[in-house]
């Protein structure tokens, strides 16, 4: 009885050690579980807290400050880069990395992130092909036959291990976020979950960072293009406003007629072309000709008075300026240079610009490219260039005043425009168009000249040209009571003033005024006088016609070669 009592008390024993056994299974195993379900809580409200701020993303340092604040404190990671895949789907590029004073200052990855770096290796076929974070051993890496070549600058930073997670969009693969880490194995497998969440997300930012810089970059070319519409519509608003001295180009020279076929032979061209004449002549009249004969005819053609802007502003005009770059700065400006992209810009007065704008301006030319005051970058330009002067730009290059390197680069293609003592013919035509213009414009009733009067026009020696001539007519028909312009009210001039110092003193006739043209011409061809580029067609007359007047002219052969 007593063996029976003691078996059964052991039975008991058994059985409560057994219960004992199963109750603290079951609480390691609710521990566990426990464990597991706070765990899991907490990576929610990672995810939670990361998915709230990474919503708030709008650029780059967002997204950075996200990265190295947040993340990198629940992570035991050292350093961070995410890279973006080409446009080449070749190569990938570094997008964002962990230092943060290179990032700021937007300098490169280290060590460079100008590089484009090819996807055709181990580790990116790795990680492109997994759906997990993938740890890579770094030394062990650098044995590989086709290790990256970036590796190693991460290696001698004491880089032991990183993992490499895909970054994707509907598209497919768009990058890859990066982390390394110094101590292997410090970041346990069981994170990788959460970690192939938190990269998911971080794919969503840069989708949204990289719509928001094209935005960005639209809304900035469409603020550009407004305010060049704005610039352009005020330009036109004056030019509208401004007084021309006439609408069309009046004469019929043999000069004036050789004008003409310079400018048709270099209109349809990009060709710098230099004009050259004295005050009134007309060398607008002619930049204009040359650029609505030219591709450019439907863009702007823009001018720009070198004399008539002080020089302290002389850079603003031609190069714009930025917001703030200069006290009186209140707004940005676009300059006669981006004004004129795709079109013509007219430099008059040419000589007159300083030598250190002078610099500058020969940089534009030959870069063709300019950069605003205050401005950061360069701006790309597609203009050409008509410049004019009244001066010697030869004698000014050796007084110290005009640099040669600029006049060599506008002296392409130059078309000198003679003065209107020197095409008497171009006088009659004129004072006709003018007298019909001014008597419209003015209300008066004259619609004639006299034969005297227009002698007395033919015999004054124009020191201030067609421009002259048209304020002479308007103050004539002022004064006049009659239908017929029988007194023209000349200036008393000394005519050694008017010429300038020229070596004809005296007032030349019809016939010397031909004479020395066809000799000019014929100096200009060296000789040549029928052909392609004689001096037969510079006059547009035949060679037969040419011969004959060299033979009355009684020009030899010593008067062309005597320069």
């Amino acid at each position: 009885m007593e063996s029976k009592g003691n078996l059964a008390e052991t039975q008991n024993q058994e059985h409560t050690i057994q219960n004992i056994d199963g109750a603290t299974a079951l609480e390691i195993e609710n521990a566990r579980l426990f464990k597991k379900l706070e765990q899991k809580e907490r990576e929610n409200a990672v995810l939670l807290s990361l998915s709230n701020s990474i919503a708030s993303i709008r650029n780059k340092l967002d997204l950075f400050d996200v990265i190295d604040q947040k993340l990198k404190k629940l992570f035991d990671f050292d350093d961070f880069v995410i890279c973006l895949i080409n446009d080449d789907q070749e190569t990938h590029s570094a997008f964002i990395y962990n230092q943060k004073e290179d990032f700021l200052k937007t300098t490169g990855i280290a060590p460079e992130s100008s590089k484009k770096y090819t996807l055709d290796d181990g580790m990116c076929r790795a990680i492109i092909s997994s759906e997990k974070p993938t740890v890579f051993n770094v030394e062990e890496v650098l044995m590989w036959d086709d290790a990256p070549a970036w590796l190693e600058f991460w290696y001698n930073k004491g880089i032991k291990e990183m993992i490499g997670l895909k970054m994707v969009d509907r598209s497919g693969c768009i990058g890859f976020f990066y982390l390394y880490i110094k101590n292997a194995n410090s970041l346990s497998n069981i994170y990788f979950d959460l970690l192939q969440g938190i990269s998911l997300q971080i794919s969503i930012a840069i989708s949204n960072i990289l719509a928001n810089e094209k935005i960005e970059l639209q809304l900035a070319e469409i603020n550009q293009y407004k305010q060049k519409l704005e610039d352009e519509k005020t330009y036109l608003k004056e030019e509208i406003q401004h007084k021309y001295n006439h609408t069309e180009i009046i004469g019929q020279s043999e000069s004036l007629k050789s004008i003409f076929h310079l400018v048709d032979a270099v209109a349809a061209t990009d060709s710098t072309v230099l004009i050259i004449g004295e005050t009134g002549t007309g060398k607008e009249l002619i930049a204009r000709a040359l650029h609505n004969s030219s591709l450019r005819h439907n863009e702007l053609m823009v001018k720009i008075n070198c004399a008539a802007i002080p020089a302290s502003l002389a850079e603003s005009e031609l190069f714009g300026h930025e917001k703030g770059s200069f006290t009186g700065a209140t707004e940005r400006r676009i300059g006669k240079f981006e004004l004129a992209h795709n079109g013509t810009l007219f430099l008059d007065e040419i000589g007159e610009l300083s030598l250190d704008l002078q610099v500058k301006l020969l940089r534009a030319l030959q870069e063709k490219e300019i950069e605003r005051i205050g401005g950061k970058g360069v701006i790309k330009t597609n203009v050409r260039i008509i410049a004019a002067t009244n001066r010697n730009l030869l004698k000014e290059i050796e007084k110290g005043n005009f640099r040669s390197d600029l006049y060599y680069r506008l002296n392409v293609f130059p078309i000198s425009i003679p003065p209107l003592r020197d095409r008497l013919d171009d006088i009659p035509p004129l004072t006709t168009f003018f007298i019909e213009r001014i008597s419209k414009k003015t209300g008066r009733q004259v619609n004639a000249i006299s034969k005297s009067a227009l002698n007395k026009l033919m015999l004054y020696p124009w020191p201030g040209n067609v421009r002259e001539l048209e304020h002479l007519i308007e103050r004539s028909i002022l004064l006049t009571s009659g239908n017929i312009l029988k007194e023209i009210h000349l200036p008393k001039i000394d005519r050694n003033e008017a010429i300038n110092g020229s070596e004809e003193q005296k007032i030349k006739s019809i016939h010397e005024n031909e004479r020395d043209h066809i000799l000019a011409i014929l100096k200009h061809c060296k000789g040549k006088i029928s052909g392609v580029g004689g001096a037969a067609e510079m006059l547009h007359i035949p060679a037969t016609t040419l011969n004959s007047k060299i033979k009355k002219f009684k020009i030899k052969r010593e008067h062309i070669l005597n320069r």
